[in-house]
């Protein structure tokens, strides 16, 4: 960003909007509803703003978002803890929704950003994704009571909910599997992605959903958004163990049951953790690496529109 450059950070709320320009420090506020969006669009097409930047805030952002582009704005959703740690750095522990605006336009002129990708084939499917995640985390709960429970009653109630939570997964899977099919983008890539042995569809759905930049990414760039790219640990003398750090976790939880099957299923993946198992490299890291090998893989098909080969 340059200095003639205006930024606006939002802080969104389930109720309101907190605008700050950077960097003229100038405040504003509007309701966060079809209304007070269409205003908040205006509001910035008319002030030249150059960029506007909000954090994920659990879909409560949509809606200004779709103002905004409308409203032919670039836009950049942003990692709310990165946010935060930016304006611990810069010495501002106060936290407010005004304070937050503030510090979120001044991460944006900080600190370049991917501005957001307007797919919404993709966002109707990463919906129906995360409330599958949030069925099958519900379903694990519910075992787990089923399990420890020593009342008949409760016992009864737990299967009850598992057996309901199951036929609600098999529903959701059917209308996954429909959206993408019905997208012709996401259809190529999924057949792409399905081509590699180990991939299903859970890992593939959630890749379209939770991942669209797949296939426009450097390796390492891809790896590091799943969050399995090691980082140095080093200072002086010390040479520290490298570690994954940050990443979408609900793609590298999903990702980790297709490493697991990869592993067994995959001639190229098995090959190469023996390899890791005979250099001696502990069970988590070996999973680890071959996640990274996958999505690397994964990143390689979709941007050179080729299946998988052997």
């Amino acid at each position: 960003m340059t200095q003639q450059d205006v930024i606006a950070g939002i802080d969104v709320s389930k109720d309101r909007l907190d605008v700050c320009l950077w960097p003229t420090g100038e405040t504003m506020a509007f309701a966060n509803d079809p209304a007070g969006c269409a205003r908040l669009a205006r509001r910035l097409a008319g002030r030249a703003v150059t960029a506007v930047a909000l954090e994920a805030s659990g879909g409560y952002e949509r809606e200004a978002m779709a103002a905004l582009r409308a409203a032919g704005l670039r836009l950049h959703r942003l990692n709310a803890l990165r946010v935060r740690r930016f304006a611990q750095g810069c010495g501002v522990m106060a936290k407010t929704d005004r304070i937050d605006a503030a510090v979120i336009a001044r991460y944006l002129a900080a600190v370049p950003q991917r501005a957001a990708i307007d797919e919404p084939a993709a966002e109707a499917v990463a919906e129906l994704v995360t409330a599958r995640r949030q069925l099958v985390e519900e379903m694990t709960r519910c075992t787990n009571q089923a399990a420890q429970s020593r009342q008949a009653v409760l016992q009864r109630l737990a299967r009850r909910r598992i057996a309901r939570i199951k036929a609600d997964i098999l529903a959701l899977d059917q209308a996954i599997a429909t959206a993408v099919e019905a997208d012709a983008d996401m259809a190529r890539k999924s057949r792409l992605m399905r081509s590699v042995p180990g991939v299903g569809p859970v890992l593939t759905h959630s890749l379209l959903a939770l991942m669209p930049e797949l296939g426009r990414l450097s390796g390492r760039q891809a790896a590091a958004l799943v969050g399995v790219a090691p980082f140095a640990c080093e200072s002086g003398r010390y040479k520290g163990q490298r570690r994954i750090s940050g990443g979408r976790k609900p793609l590298r939880d999903t990702a980790y049951m297709a490493a697991l099957v990869a592993a067994r299923h995959n001639p190229v993946m098995a090959a190469f953790k023996q390899r890791l198992v005979d250099a001696g490299k502990p069970p988590k890291l070996i999973i680890v690496a071959i996640i990274r090998k996958l999505v690397v893989a994964l990143n390689a098909i979709i941007r050179d529109e080729q299946p998988w080969k052997a």
